[in-house]
């Protein structure tokens, strides 16, 4: 895991003995009172600083210049490091910190990729940036008289001493996506989360908060549709070619076979699967499984040139000829023999069968190969006793359940591997803004959606269902979230929570979106917490409503949550599966393209298939004419059923977990509740209720991240500090 830290408020004058204080591993990107440091395997084009000083040009270098010691700063000079996957040129960058001297933040987030940017102002001020989608993420803590920041949680807990809050974790199995109840908390406690578009500023030592975006008034949208999807074009194609044209070295063959997940101070996956060893790792890769998103995606980077590789995976590594790869099906190309001229070939991965997908369009440049399916839950059918092992991400998430298989198939992929996660919460309209557009006096625009869920319905649930209860059964739960208030809204959620009565969403598409028209929803692992848990966060719910409503629409805040949380738990998919060296990529997520994304117009979004439709229309946009016209429109995949088998082969280890649990022990669950639903659950013949495997798979995550933090209780990512020990979990008295 690579993580950026350091602290402002000249902390360590207090104690002589804390300036000696040191992230391990680290590399000092300034030095002086208010140190930035970068830990991790960045490559050299990740770290780009700029110094501004009064009377002369801003200087764009690599890394830190011993020459130009950031400790003699005076009040007007001003430093920025971006780091992380930025496309803007050393010319745009000087430019844009220029532009900052007056205060104005938000041209720093505009440029292509996904990168972290931080401000230093003299010695007295420091400005972070988080991004709008959530993955680029920043926390900060007070520490000794000052405030010390990260973009990782775990580092500044290891830093204070801060043990686990039960309270945070409560509240994200009953709420995830309600910020009422999470606040700036993490699964640390003390140590806060800035949320996303928003900067944290640190001045004389004292944190401060403020958002840069502006808000647009609800029901205003600035562009037509034709305008909004070029636009969407532009960005998507940037956010592509700026990783492309930057994509890394090949991986030899022999560090491929047993380079593992890149954990903060946690055991190490098992190494590569007979099935890839001797096969080197490609410079790029693309996931072509996962629908019209990743396809999107592959066929975009199939059409940019490679660039050449910008640095070794690791010192010393000697640079191979160019290559890139592509993961899919049977249908292998060979790769011709690499020429200067000559474009290198993209290794596309798929998960199935080796028969060619019906989503895949050809493309000269793909290399295709096939893994075979894995099913969630296999790490953990092993010995029980090897139930703490595995990586170790800052905060939990299901992704912990399916390490392996990430594993096995980032290893197939290329040392840059892109992905389309993020493409559906970015895309597609939330089924709360049917409620928006009753609130706009636009109900006419529900016609359209009520029929393509009615539709639905009618082939899974009968003619009855879909004709008549479907559109009547949506559009009264849109016509009550329209009218509703947002402190009644809470209030009734808190009831509904202490009395046990948590709605459950229906079996057909219809009665899910009906379930999720509310301004919050509780979770799917809410029906297994304990009483006293749920107390908690229904005074927190009570206590929210007490304040000042949002001035959003409902749907676009949920919609806006919903694509938080998702980008929270592909942070954690990065930190579980990632290889050492490697980079995977989200285009989705980037803030030009989330910001293209938002001028869509909403009766866009709202349209059955408008994500495959839009992304057509990319394709077509960028050059590719010869796609079908139902391009996209295929069934989607059953996730029921492997998830299902997974947790039945996993049961053993699964009874042997859950035997003595520490979210029990914390008393945030029914022990008994538990341990019933997963017996229910691994009987193949027992009907589960809707949402039922999705919560096991949520309580199941945070309990083995909370063995695998305990297994780690004498660790620490920082030297010149004492050791300290801590409980996994604690609750206070």
């Amino acid at each position: 895991m690579r993580w950026l830290t350091g602290w402002s408020g000249s902390p360590g004058t207090g104690d002589p003995a804390l300036a000696a204080v040191r992230p391990l591993a680290g590399t000092a990107l300034w030095s002086g009172p208010n140190p930035l440091w970068a830990v991790g395997d960045w490559r050299p084009d990740e770290i780009r600083l700029v110094t501004l000083r009064p009377g002369g040009p801003a200087t764009v270098r690599p890394g830190p210049d011993p020459a130009d010691p950031a400790d003699r700063d005076s009040p007007a000079t001003l430093r920025l490091a971006v780091i992380g996957h930025c496309g803007a040129t050393d010319t745009e960058l000087a430019a844009g910190l220029a532009a900052a001297r007056g205060g104005a933040v938000r041209h720093l987030t505009g440029w292509p990729g996904s990168y972290t940017v931080v401000l230093r102002a003299g010695l007295r001020s420091t400005v972070l940036l988080t991004d709008l989608a959530g993955l680029q993420q920043v926390f900060h803590t007070p520490w000794s008289g000052g405030t010390a920041y990260a973009t990782a949680a775990l580092p500044l807990a290891d830093l204070v001493g801060a043990p686990l809050d039960p309270d945070h974790l409560a509240a994200v199995l009953a709420t995830p996506e309600a910020p009422e109840v999470l606040g700036t908390g993490t699964p640390y406690a003390g140590v806060h989360r800035v949320p996303p578009g928003h900067t944290l500023g640190i001045r004389s030592g004292r944190p401060y908060t403020a958002g840069y975006e502006p808000e647009t008034p609800p029901g205003r949208w600035t562009r037509e549709e034709a305008p909004a999807v070029r636009e969407l074009t532009r960005a998507l194609l940037e956010a592509v070619r700026c990783r492309v044209r930057t994509a890394g070295p090949e991986v030899p063959a022999a560090r491929a076979a047993t380079d593992g997940p890149d954990a903060p101070d946690g055991p190490d996956a098992p190494g590569g699967r007979p099935a890839q060893r001797g096969l080197p790792r490609a410079r790029l890769g693309v996931d072509l499984s996962y629908g019209t998103a990743s396809t999107t995606v592959a066929l975009l980077a199939a059409a940019v040139p490679i660039g050449p590789a910008t640095a070794a995976a690791r010192p010393g590594t000697p640079l191979p000829a160019l290559r890139t790869g592509a993961v899919k099906g049977s249908w292998a190309r060979t790769p011709t023999a690499p020429r200067p001229t000559a474009p290198e070939s993209l290794a596309a991965v798929t998960l199935g069968e080796s028969e060619r997908p019906t989503l895949a369009v050809d493309a000269p440049r793909l290399r295709h190969v096939v893994l075979p399916p894995a099913l969630p839950y296999a790490e953990l059918a092993g010995p029980p006793a090897g139930l703490p092992a595995g990586p170790l991400t800052d905060e939990p998430g299901a992704a912990l359940l399916t390490a392996d298989a990430l594993g096995a198939r980032f290893r197939a992929g290329g040392t840059d591997h892109l992905t389309g996660y993020g493409a559906r919460h970015v895309l597609d309209g939330h089924p709360a803004r049917l409620a928006d557009l009753i609130r706009l006096g636009r109900s006419r625009e529900l016609l359209a959606p009520l029929a393509a869920l009615a539709g639905a319905d009618r082939a899974t649930a009968g003619a009855l269902t879909g004709t008549v209860r479907t559109p009547v059964t949506v559009l009264r739960a849109a016509h009550r979230l329209a009218r509703a208030g947002y402190a009644d809204a809470l209030d009734d959620l808190a009831l509904a929570l202490t009395l046990r009565r948590t709605p459950e969403p229906g079996p057909t598409a219809g009665a899910g979106s009906a379930a999720a028209l509310a301004w919050a929803v509780p979770g799917p692992a809410a029906r297994w917490l304990s009483d006293q848990a749920l107390a908690g966060v229904a005074q927190r719910l009570r206590t929210a409503a007490r304040g000042g409503a949002p001035t959003e629409l409902p749907g676009a805040r949920r919609a806006r949550l919903a694509l938080h949380r998702h980008a929270a738990a592909y942070r954690t998919l990065a930190q579980a599966g990632e290889q050492r060296g490697q980079r995977l990529h989200a285009p989705f997520l980037d803030n030009q393209v989330v910001r293209a994304a938002r001028l869509l117009p909403e009766e866009v979004r709202l349209q059955p298939g408008a994500r495959h439709a839009l992304l057509h229309a990319v394709l077509t946009g960028a050059g590719r004419t010869d796609l079908p016209a139902d391009w996209g429109r295929g069934p989607r995949p059953d996730r029921t059923g492997p998830a299902r088998t997974g947790l039945r082969q996993a049961a053993d280890a699964l009874v042997e977990l859950f035997e003595r649990p520490l979210l029990a022990e914390a008393g945030l669950i029914d022990h008994a509740a538990v341990r019933e639903s997963l017996a229910r659950a691994a009987t193949p013949e027992a009907a589960l209720p809707p949402g039922t495997l999705a919560g096991l798979a949520d309580l199941i995550a945070t309990e083995l991240w909370l063995r695998r933090v305990a297994a780690r209780r004498h660790g620490s990512c920082w030297t010149g500090l004492p050791p300290a020990q801590r409980r996994a979990l604690t609750r206070p008295t």
